[in-house]
């Protein structure tokens, strides 16, 4: 029996391996591979045999994975599993060195809600793709990243900022967060230089190297705290636990030889909106349902009717309540690490869930003996959202929002429960496994 503990030392080494959504990508095609999925090309005709096992990547940071179910489809319909593969923080702008007082700095964009503040003082670092000319003449992707920190964010000293303890750090986006890189040194030309990082951490030649899409990561590993060691923390929680519990609950073996047609979708972009052609509001997820249908002569009516038999969660991370801080939440609705999965409730539809499918879900979390919380928003301030809502209007797939509860969600570095992502993937397996 792998232990709570055993999960989650297995999930910050998915992590820590994932600096960037290319490399999560990545990782998790490794991990299916040997568990014999096999990988399928939009652009080729698909053949399908019932009970085999398939993934689909597109555009290298979002990807779906399935197992075809025996049963015919308009019997069993598809039981999903949402997730993303992305998480707010700073990428590299195209043209983003520039020297300032004889340092070389780098130009950086937010990317979606970071807590900016969080990214002071931290061994920071890069990853992601480099798109270059191949020898065919073919454009390519490589994934590259930098383990050694490379960059920081000097805080400014309090004496220079006498106030920020009681104002609280703020940072101007385009001024205050260029990271600082290196001293410039006499006659070098500043746009070359990440250039020339780039041509070393690759093994491209310069003249071929044509654009890259880089991400800054914090280079500290996950690690255990607390008495007994009952929470963990790390970078990328958000959402790379969720993607994490729904992979480890497909690929059990139970599981796998499950009748249904089970389905992980781990989506790039939810952060900045999902719409892209690989966001969940996109078609990316629609396309793999329907050509699955295609491939098992399933006509368009029963694919409708498969559709309606359908039940998707959407597991995004949620809200614990921080005592520090009691007034940021919903009084009757505080959630606790390590006391269960968390239902995620929205009366303006943030969220996905209505009374049938929380009571669905409830239903598995009683079935795998997993305790569960229920969340709502105070009424005073604007409520997140996730891929629920836009995925299930798509489809007209019955679904809930849930998540395990956290806490800091959005900066550089998050907490969570150990016992959580234990409960997580129990009840997942179950959702997968009942007839």
């Amino acid at each position: 029996m792998i232990t709570a503990q055993q999960q989650v030392k297995d999930l910050l080494d998915f992590i820590d391996n994932s600096p960037s959504p290319y490399h999560a990508v990545k990782n998790i095609e490794e991990k299916l591979s040997a568990f014999d999925f096999k990988r399928l090309n939009e652009t080729e005709k698909w053949d399908l045999k019932p009970g085999s096992r398939y993934f689909i990547v597109r555009d290298d940071s979002s990807i779906i994975f399935f197992v075809l179910g025996k049963k015919p489809l308009s019997e069993t319909g598809y039981r999903i599993l949402g997730a993303h593969t992305d998480s707010p923080g700073l990428k590299i702008k195209p043209n983003a060195v520039n020297n300032a007082d004889g340092l070389l700095r780098l130009g950086v964009e937010v990317y979606g809600g970071p807590i900016l503040a969080t990214f002071t003082d931290r061994d920071l670092s890069l990853a992601g793709r480099i798109s270059y000319k191949a020898a065919s003449g073919d454009i390519a992707s490589r994934l590259v990243r930098f383990d050694q920190a490379l960059l920081r964010l000097p805080n400014l000293a309090i004496h220079m900022n006498r106030k920020v303890n009681e104002d609280g750090l703020k940072l101007h986006k385009q001024t205050e967060l260029p990271l600082i890189l290196a001293v410039a040194v006499e006659q070098q030309l500043s746009e070359k230089y990440l250039h020339n990082l780039l041509v070393k951490a690759s093994d491209i030649d310069a003249h071929d190297i044509l654009s890259w899409e880089l991400s800054v990561y914090d280079t500290q590993k996950g690690v255990f705290w607390g008495d007994n060691k009952q929470f963990y923390a790390d970078s990328q929680l958000d959402n790379l636990a969720s993607c994490h519990a729904g992979m480890q609950a497909l690929l059990d073996e139970n599981t796998l030889n499950s009748d249904n047609t089970l389905v992980c979708a781990f989506f790039d972009h939810e952060e900045i909106g999902s719409e892209s052609t690989k966001g969940a509001s996109g078609c990316f997820l629609p396309d793999v349902l329907q050509r699955i249908g295609f491939a098992m002569d399933v006509d368009k009516e029963d694919y409708q009717r498969a559709l309606a038999r359908s039940f998707m969660i959407s597991a995004d991370m949620a809200h614990a309540y921080q005592p520090n801080f009691p007034s940021a939440y919903e009084p009757e609705h505080k959630v606790t690490v390590n006391r269960g999965p968390v239902i995620k409730v929205n009366a303006n539809h943030r969220y996905s869930s209505e009374s049938l499918s929380e009571a669905m879900f409830i239903s598995w979390c009683e079935a795998s003996e997993v305790p569960y919380q229920k969340y709502s928003h105070r009424a005073d301030i604007p409520c997140g959202s996730t891929i629920g809502p836009m995925t299930s209007a798509k489809l007209g797939i019955r679904t809930v929002d849930v998540g395990n509860p956290m806490w800091a969600m959005h900066s550089i570095r998050e907490s969570a429960g150990v016992e959580d992502h234990c409960y997580m993937i129990k009840v997942l397996n179950t959702f997968f496994s009942v007839e």
